[in-house]
């Protein structure tokens, strides 16, 4: 059977991905930061690796790509699911009464507004949201709420306080699953991630971006990183959608004469509805 990396643990968003895409066919590990889990698979303790990265509402999680891209990870597929965070404390706790609430960095931004009616409850930052979850349960602490699923208050006993406290109701994820290997190149791929350097002559970008209209792909996301050795230099990640494989490599093709460096972080099936 085998194993997927999931940042967090049962209950988590991201299990519940791991779930959804695999289902039983794999053995799920769980670990709590997005380094672990892209280490795993770099070390080949694990076939393949699950890790969010981006948020409609939040936006890039742009240290997600810059892990990808170090170790030359492979992006095999993608998975997006709506994100409903509850507000989550011990049996007969209210809102009044809590002091703290902890949960993920993206979950806690995700919800910020609510919060605005409650300037006493200090907001602090924790590694995964059904972590926090559980452990309110087993250690029975008072006064502190978690956000999370509502998988995760079934999960850990715990009740919901108040229900989906995102400031945005229409709130979706993207995950991406990572593996040491590439995928075949088969009819049903239709969708390619990669990187690439400029310099900075005028009209750089918008030649790669024009090449990209010449072989009828689709541009559907693009993200500047800076390069930390050189200041005020940046690389830029793009997923693009294509009908053709064809026409996916011969503008790879076209790009590379036009760029300082490319590199192709995957190329796989588009999930985007």
């Amino acid at each position: 059977m085998n194993k997927v990396a999931i940042q967090g643990i049962e209950g988590s968003y991201h299990h519940q991905v791991a779930m959804e895409y695999f289902g039983d066919s794999v053995e799920v590990i769980e670990l709590l930061s997005f380094d672990e889990v892209a280490d795993s698979v770099n070390d080949g303790f694990c076939e393949f690796g699950l890790m969010a990265i981006e948020n409609s509402i939040a936006g890039s999680i742009i240290p997600n790509y810059a892990l990808i891209d170090s170790l030359g990870l492979n992006i095999v597929g993608e998975y997006f699911i709506n994100i409903n965070h509850q507000l989550m404390a011990l049996p007969g706790s209210s809102i009044d009464n809590l002091e703290v609430v902890a949960s993920h960095p993206m979950a806690l931004l995700q919800c910020k507004d609510f919060f605005k009616s409650f300037p006493k409850i200090t907001l602090i930052e924790d590694k995964d949201t059904a972590e926090v979850a559980k452990r309110i349960s087993e250690n029975k602490i008072i006064n502190t709420g978690a956000i999370a699923s509502v998988h995760a208050s079934q999960l850990y006993n715990l009740e919901i306080l108040a229900k989906n406290i995102q400031t945005i109701k229409n709130n979706e994820t993207r995950f991406v699953i990572v593996s040491k290997n590439p995928l075949s190149d088969d009819l049903a791929l239709n969708k390619a991630s990669f990187k690439f350097s400029l310099s900075h002559e005028a009209g750089s970008l918008a030649s790669v971006l024009n090449t990209l209209k010449d072989f009828d792909l689709n541009l559907t996301k693009i993200q500047s990183l800076p390069i930390i050795e050189i200041p005020w230099k940046y690389s830029f990640f793009i997923d693009v959608t294509f009908k053709s494989i064809g026409d996916l490599y011969k503008s790879l093709h076209h790009i590379d004469k036009k760029v300082e460096s490319i590199k192709v972080l995957g190329v796989y099936k588009n999930q985007m509805k």
